[in-house]
């Protein structure tokens, strides 16, 4: 679908939050930063079906498995771009009763409740059986395990500084979260959050994938042009899957099979493709400004990713490896998940 008529369907709908009258197979949420809002689309159409609004500053955003319920990082600290001096950050006001998950019922796209989810999160994961969300604490150096079902922080683990990405195994007894400038991973226990191992990676690691296999695991260095191969069982760097001088490796995406890994290279402004049996680039594509959050469809035809300052969402077919569309989003697009529509 051309912009335009997305636009015009936005109209007819109204984008007030409402479900639209027949639900697409494949819904896509996209967190926008600065104006407290989730943008929904349709991964099949591309139609823009609504927009929710969560609360102060949200980032990070998962799905649960049947698509029934979405989760949202908000926080209560004060935006600090890279060229905002750390003094000048330090000085803007900080609201804690801001902070926590946001839990939108997809049926009726409303926040039901808020989960607190510790100090300042910004990234997280549903633990297997979606009991459990782990969740960075970035202002704070830690990580939060919550209890969905009672709403309580059952225990927090301290790691280096600015922890971002979060993923669980496969098999998910394990948790791996980055940390920005401590330029490490730590892996937790999922069971009861202590701290298994850190691991030195890249130079400002930003988001993780594990293989579907869950002996590997991949690691995107912003300031490294590279992504990292962690070998989980020896707990160490085993390869550096180099990427063009140009890249900032943000986001990762990896197809279901494991073979292709897909990394958004930020204020490069790109989307690279790398083939994983030969660690090689096998395409680069240019995307919105500066590109962050990703996500893939459920068939893998289909590449979203979150265009922070351009305000929009690029769509990239994966066989031609082109942009299709751009369609817009709110204030400051940051994370995407896609999730299957409820009916």
């Amino acid at each position: 679908m051309h912009p335009s008529v997305a636009l015009a369907a936005a109209l007819l709908l109204g984008c007030t939050g409402s479900p639209g009258a027949s639900a697409p197979d494949e819904l896509v949420y996209v967190t926008n930063e600065e104006d407290g809002t989730v943008t929904v689309l349709s991964a099949t159409s591309l139609a823009p079906l609504g927009t929710i609004p969560v609360g102060a500053r949200p980032r990070g955003v998962r799905a649960s498995a049947d698509g029934r319920t979405v989760y949202v990082a908000v926080s209560g600290s004060p935006r600090c771009p890279p060229s905002l001096p750390d003094a000048e950050c330090d000085r803007l006001p900080v609201d804690k009763t801001k902070d926590g998950i946001a839990v939108i019922d997809a049926a009726t796209r409303r926040v039901t409740r808020v989960l607190p989810g510790g100090s300042d999160p910004e990234q997280f994961d549903l633990s297997r059986d979606g009991t459990r969300l782990y969740v960075s604490n970035e202002d704070a150096d830690a990580a939060s395990m919550v209890d969905l079902a009672t709403g309580t922080v059952l225990a927090t683990a301290a790691l280096g500084p600015e922890p971002e990405g979060v993923r669980v195994s496969p098999d998910g007894r394990t948790v791996l979260v980055t940390s920005e400038s401590s330029h490490d991973v730590a892996l937790l226990d999922a069971a009861t959050a202590r701290v298994l191992a850190r691991i030195p990676v890249g130079l400002r690691p930003r988001d993780a994938v594990f293989h579907p296999n869950g002996a590997l695991a991949y690691v995107s260095g912003e300031r490294d042009t590279a992504v990292t191969v962690l070998d989980l069982a020896a707990r160490r760097v085993v390869a550096r899957l180099k990427l063009p001088d140009t890249a900032r490796p943000m986001g990762l995406a990896l197809t279901a099979d494991g073979a292709t890994l897909y990394v958004t290279n930020g204020r490069a402004g790109t989307v690279s493709r790398v083939d994983l049996a030969t660690g090689t680039v096998t395409g680069t594509v240019t995307a919105g400004t500066r590109p962050w959050g990703i996500g893939l469809s459920a068939d893998q035809s289909r590449l979203f990713t979150a265009n922070g300052p351009s305000n929009d969402v690029s769509v990239i077919d994966t066989r031609t490896f082109h942009v299709i569309a751009t369609l817009s989003a709110g204030g400051g697009p940051w994370g995407i998940a896609l999730a299957p529509a409820v009916r």
